[in-house]
């Protein structure tokens, strides 16, 4: 068996090459080297083998962003059990239906704990494990067996790249959560392509600004670099935050961030009001997992002074599908998320017919990062893997470079009185407004045209600007059925807890205001 061809075999790969680098730090605390990294999770994965913890089963783990998360990550996979994490903020509710969904044999956590997770282990009678390693080179204490237990009569099994290794859901915006398993081949070829687009290195180094349950943080930011020998950073509070994040950036040497869109918003805000008085040289900034418009990707090369490549990912496909190139290897284009990349890709229309450049269609994908199929749902399996291909639900084309521009996902389209309206190219417009820092677009019902645009506006920071103001720019900018019925100007939308903006859950939400607003107050 090849060494990459699983992520286990990748990482011990890059821990013997360069085992003395930095690849692990808790900022202002300590840093673990890779061949340090390296014998904490082999550590780990034994002593979890040795309390019975068998291949195949699913762990389910929720941590903040801590270093005992990324060994405990590791450790399950290298046992050749099945790695399920979730988000620390679900509710007790929430907990029970992911961790009944993933079949969980097991749920580890910080020494800390997580009481909604807990209520709803015990109650699907899940036993409960906590890891903490206290100083870098003593061992990571896990509360299943004693510390001084031997682990010498233990055998780890051999990772095979068929191997299920990561489990996750889908977001869900239009239905419930899909589980999704990833093997040790697909996160490797993804790992192996996200290092291959970017030529990440051994001198690289990344501040992680993503939760670690989620596919992007834990694929772009983490896997991707510790198999390239990189180093990646952990803020020390375990989430991001734009006081701090200029600071580790350049106390850690870091050469690129990947974040999505709305932490790049966050981060322009704050060099507006409060600008750093020089910023790191980085070679790339990268955006993902939700659309970039190009008026602030433009904003963000002018602030940071590096070029910000957009790509396209999903869960289903190990993260990464497409990218822009780095600047020596071609240009990058605003308002595309480049070019496929480690894999093949196709513009279908509904018949699997294969599109022309500049013809819109389903956008589609097969290689070796890409799932089998969804668990326990053939149904969903049905709708999403036709003519040979898995079928991704997002709208674009591809134009006569190769590169990719997305449209809109396909249930999001506005259909008003019969004219598709992609929300990215009004949110587009909206953005490109200099008093703009965040905007929206939603489909609303409507009685005359079935469904009416509308859009949530938040100005930048100092500036005013009302929904007249809106409108104006909108008509001189868009054909005129394009232009929302509606502006909302606001202080927040709601996203999810990776920062997504889901556009049905922003529609509901100032739907909802309207509908409180109707509603006649007692005694008036």
């Amino acid at each position: 068996m090849e060494k990459n061809a699983t992520l286990t075999g990748l990482l011990k790969q890059a821990a013997a090459e360069f085992p003395s680098r930095r690849a692990l730090s808790l900022s202002g605390k300590f840093n673990l080297t890779h061949a340090r990294l390296q014998e904490l999770i082999e550590e780990a994965a034994s002593r979890l083998v040795a309390a019975d913890v068998r291949t195949g089963d699913v762990v389910a783990l929720t941590f903040p962003n801590t270093v005992e998360y990324v060994i405990m990550f590791l450790a399950v996979i290298r046992a050749g059990a099945v790695a399920a994490p979730f988000n620390a903020a679900y509710t007790s509710e929430e907990y029970e239906f992911y961790l009944s969904d993933s079949e969980s044999k097991l749920l580890l956590t910080n020494k800390e704990g997580n009481g909604a997770a807990q209520a709803a282990a015990t109650k699907l009678n899940i036993p409960h494990a906590t890891a903490t390693l206290s100083h870098p080179s003593s061992s990571i204490a896990i509360s299943l067996t004693p510390a001084d237990s031997t682990l010498d009569s233990v055998s780890l099994p051999a990772n095979d790249p068929s191997d299920v290794a990561l489990f996750l859901h889908t977001s869900g915006t239009t239905s419930r959560p899909k589980g999704v398993p990833l093997t040790q081949h697909n996160l490797a070829a993804s790992v192996q392509n996200i290092k291959s687009v970017y030529k990440l290195t051994e001198s690289d180094s990344t501040v992680l600004v993503l939760p670690l349950f989620h596919v992007h943080g834990l694929l772009a930011g983490l896997l991707s670099s510790l198999g390239a020998g990189a180093a990646v950073t952990l803020p020390a509070s375990g989430r991001f935050s734009a006081s701090t994040f200029w600071a580790d950036m350049k106390a850690y040497s870091a050469t690129w961030y990947t974040a999505v869109p709305t932490i790049h918003q966050i981060l322009l805000d704050r060099h507006v009001i409060k600008p750093e008085p020089a910023y790191p040289k980085l070679r790339f900034i990268r955006s993902c997992s939700a659309s970039l418009a190009p008026a602030i990707l433009a904003r963000l090369e002018d602030a940071f002074g590096a070029s910000v490549l957009e790509a396209y990912a999903m869960t289903e496909a190990s993260h990464q599908m497409a990218s822009n190139p780095l600047p020596e290897d071609g240009p990058h284009k605003p308002g595309s998320v480049g070019k496929p990349v480690g894999l093949e890709m196709a513009v279908l229309d509904d018949n699997g017919t294969v599109q022309p450049a500049q013809v819109s269609g389903e956008v589609c994908i097969r290689g070796p990062n890409v799932t089998k199929g969804y668990r326990n749902n053939p149904e969903a399996n049905k709708g999403a893997f036709r003519f040979g291909w898995f079928h991704t639900g997002d709208l674009g084309y591809l134009d006569a470079d190769g590169y990719l521009h997305l449209v809109g996902r396909i249930k999001e389209l506005i259909n008003r009185g019969g004219e598709k309206i992609s929300p990215i190219e009004v949110d587009a417009v909206l953005l490109s407004h200099p008093d703009v820092a965040q905007a929206v677009a939603f489909g609303v019902p409507d009685d005359k045209y079935g469904e009416e645009i509308n859009c949530a506006i938040i100005p930048r920071e100092g500036c005013e600007i009302d929904e007249a103001e809106v409108l104006r720019f909108c008509k001189k900018n868009l054909a005129s059925f394009k232009v929302p019925k509606k502006v909302f100007i606001t202080d927040s939308v709601p996203k999810t807890a990776t920062g997504k903006i889901q556009r049905r859950i922003v529609a509901e939400h100032f739907l909802a205001q309207i509908s409180a607003a109707k509603v006649p107050k007692f005694g008036a």
